[in-house]
């Protein structure tokens, strides 16, 4: 993995702490679990948001996070970014006079784990998405599938915890996690601001759900592709397919769903040479 820019690091002392308790057997264990940490998030001199995070690239996180949120545009000059450990704060600075307090009156709370916010007007700025048709070749899934679910993380080895990563092509690009997946991909928004990074030839996977809060946060991004292991909401697709974003899903083995801009799609990988994955049975509308 020498192309990642960014990868997980779950030998980091400061991701997990160490907890005692008593297993199934009455047995006392020791387990790694992951830490969770208020960050307050400023832009200028306006508090915007208090998000839980599990503290790594906090600069990152502000960036990206007032960038999905309409808050920063792309036209802004970032002056600083400064974090303050002790008082747990990142407040960005930019050239732009900004005041959102009429935004700051319509918050919405999400389905994220940990649990998301958003503002009311987000949907306002995908009118404009305009995501380019770039071809997106189905070994090109199968090899970033592998490759990120494979790869050393913190949900390996403390779980509790979501993966997003950008991806060129089949190449892992960069590898954010966090409690909640809208903050690991807000970390990566950060990161394409901050160093300059073109979204139009790139491909977003997440370990998560593919909620509508997902879909919005990439597709403004301009990112055309969104793959996850897991599964759909029907807002999230009724977006996808709005904005005309690839939206692929329960990717398992040899198996995927698109259900959003199948038309990218290239069919260029043999499946048979694909390793499968035992499917799950449903019983009485439960996952066994």
């Amino acid at each position: 993995m020498e192309h990642l820019l960014i990868k997980p690091d779950p030998l980091n002392p400061r991701l997990t702490r160490s907890v005692s308790g008593i297993d199934h057997n009455g047995e006392a264990q020791e387990i790694r679990v992951v830490e969770e940490r208020p960050l307050t998030i400023y832009l200028n001199s306006q508090e915007i948001v208090t998000a839980m995070t599990i503290g790594d690239y906090p600069e990152y996180l502000a960036v990206g996070f007032l960038r999905n949120q309409g808050m920063l545009l792309a036209s802004d000059v970032i002056t600083r970014v400064d974090f303050d450990e002790e008082v747990e704060t990142v407040v960005v600075r930019t050239e732009r006079k900004t005041d959102y307090e009429e935004k700051l009156k319509k918050k919405t709370r999400t389905s994220g784990c940990a649990v998301g916010t958003v503002f009311g007007d987000m949907m306002e700025g995908l009118d404009a998405v305009q995501l380019p048709a770039t071809r997106l070749k189905t070994s090109w899934l199968y090899s970033l599938a592998h490759q990120i679910n494979t790869m050393p993380s913190l949900y390996l080895t403390a779980g509790a915890i979501h993966g997003s990563v950008l991806c060129h092509e089949d190449v892992p690009l960069v590898y954010m996690e966090d409690v909640g997946r809208h903050n690991a991909v807000d970390k990566i928004a950060g990161w394409m601001m901050l160093e300059g990074e073109t979204a139009g030839d790139k491909i977003m996977y997440t370990t998560g759900r593919l909620t509508s809060e997902m879909v919005i946060k990439t597709a403004l991004m301009g990112i055309p592709t969104l793959a996850s292991r897991s599964g759909f909401t029907a807002w999230g697709v009724e977006i996808a397919r709005q904005v005309g974003l690839t939206l692929i899903g329960r990717m398992r083995g040899k198996r995927f769903i698109c259900l959003s801009g199948e038309e990218r799609l290239e069919w260029d990988a043999d499946v048979n040479a694909v390793q499968d994955e035992p499917r799950k049975s449903v019983r009485k509308g439960k996952t066994k």
